[in-house]
């Protein structure tokens, strides 16, 4: 297992890039902007793309498809700005969730399930990933294909290439997006997506292209763009090589027991379904847990006040796609609601608020000031800030759910006497 893991943790951070880059160009706000040194100009640019080119004709890309792939590329500085831009503000669950799993969302998702039923029915068939799944990832990375993105891909990966900040992992994306090139699957005028580099309707990068797309359509070429046949296969080969299991579900919404140790839910720990059981968790609805051979974990996404999943395998597969367990949770529940499915048994509190980029570091510096280990007061909501949030709960006697809210800055404010 230890193996695997490792294997697939580049795979995340082509993932996360992939998803976010789309998420940075059209919903979110910023705070600051972009202004590069004084030697980050076109002239200096051009000649790293010299030599790059002769790097890449050393790798087995073609000259000619050098000369087409390059003939008007640019420096992009928008491409620079997006990548240094950080959220001004950080969503709850809530938000992020009900802005995924929309009505519109839905009843497009029902009707694009049922007209394609024969295409997606022979990819779960030889993939094993049911077809709800299919159409819900569908719709979470390109809103069916209605956004693919429109940043020319060589450009914006040859400008993240020749910055400093991430340049291998980029050079190593640039590369192969020629290799895609210099195999004919794509023009260079087709190949457009996000600012990050992630391209089609299932957003991959272009490494991930190279080991996981497939000519679903049998044409000769890999169009994640226009062929759904290769879409979806693509997608059912890349989830089924991340692991998915055939004939399981992804989880289940669960309701806790009054009283229940809200540490239980770390979202790793797996345990055996009869385990739950005997802690006194339900089904949402009410009724028993299934008597099945399965482990799952408890996930709670929200503060205690919200729902509570236990999830298995194919959960954690999701999430080897995207590490947010908000997008797991919306393109799992997503894809249980094209199937009629029941609503969630939670809704948003009315208190419920974003925390701003200074508000969470005011948090930060607020639990540091309690002596837990917050490491650097960066703004990120990562494992230590969850883990001081959960102790400051434990220590006050408040239920221990480790969710970083406004709603714990305020009560950190008021027990800290400003």
């Amino acid at each position: 297992m230890g193996t695997r893991q490792t294997r697939l943790k580049p795979l995340f951070l082509v993932l996360t890039l992939s998803f976010f880059a789309l998420l940075l160009n059209n919903s979110l706000a910023y705070a600051g902007a972009y202004t590069p040194p004084a030697d980050q100009n076109e002239t200096n640019f051009q000649k790293w793309v010299t030599t790059f080119k002769k790097q890449a004709l050393k790798q087995g890309i073609s000259q000619k498809t050098l000369d087409i792939a390059f003939k008007n590329v640019h420096l992009n500085l928008r491409v620079l700005e997006l990548d240094r831009r950080q959220p001004e503000f950080a969503q709850t669950f809530w938000q992020y969730f009900n802005r995924a799993v929309t009505d519109w969302r839905i009843v497009k998702g029902k009707l694009l399930l049922k007209k394609y039923h024969a295409e997606l029915a022979e990819v779960t068939k030889k993939y094993g990933v049911p077809e709800r799944f299919l159409v819900s990832f569908w719709g979470m990375e390109t809103n069916f294909g209605s956004y693919t993105g429109s940043t020319p891909i060589i450009e914006s990966l040859a400008t993240l290439s020749y910055d400093n900040r991430r340049s291998d992992f980029f050079s190593k994306e640039l590369i192969s997006a020629l290799k895609i090139l210099d195999q004919g699957n794509v023009t260079v005028d087709e190949m457009k997506g996000s600012w990050a580099g992630a391209m089609g309707q299932c957003q991959f990068m272009p490494s991930n292209y190279l080991k996981y797309a497939v000519d679903g359509d049998k044409s000769g070429h890999k169009d994640l763009w226009n062929s759904l046949p290769d879409v979806f296969n693509s997608m059912g080969n890349f989830l089924q090589a991340l692991g998915w299991q055939r004939g399981e579900n992804w989880g289940r919404e669960v309701k806790l027991p009054k009283g229940f140790d809200l540490t239980l839910a770390d979202g790793k720990t797996k345990h055996p379904l009869a385990y739950w059981q005997k802690l006194g968790l339900k089904l949402a609805d009410g009724r028993p847990i299934p008597h099945e051979a399965m482990d799952a974990a408890l996930v709670l996404p929200y503060d205690y006040r919200g729902p509570a999943f236990l999830v298995y395998d194919n959960y954690f597969v999701i999430k080897r796609w995207n590490r947010s367990d908000s997008y797991a949770l919306a393109v799992a529940h997503l894809a249980d609601r094209l199937v009629g499915r029941p609503e969630l048994s939670k809704s948003a509190p009315k208190d419920d608020r974003s925390l701003s980029h200074q508000q969470i570091i005011e948090l930060q510096n607020r639990l540091q000031r309690e002596h837990y280990d917050i490491g650097i007061l960066d703004g990120i909501i990562g494992g230590k800030t969850r883990q001081a949030v959960r102790d400051y709960q434990i220590k006050m006697h408040l239920p221990p759910d480790g969710y970083p809210s406004y709603r714990m800055l305020q009560i950190l404010r008021k027990n800290q006497g400003d």
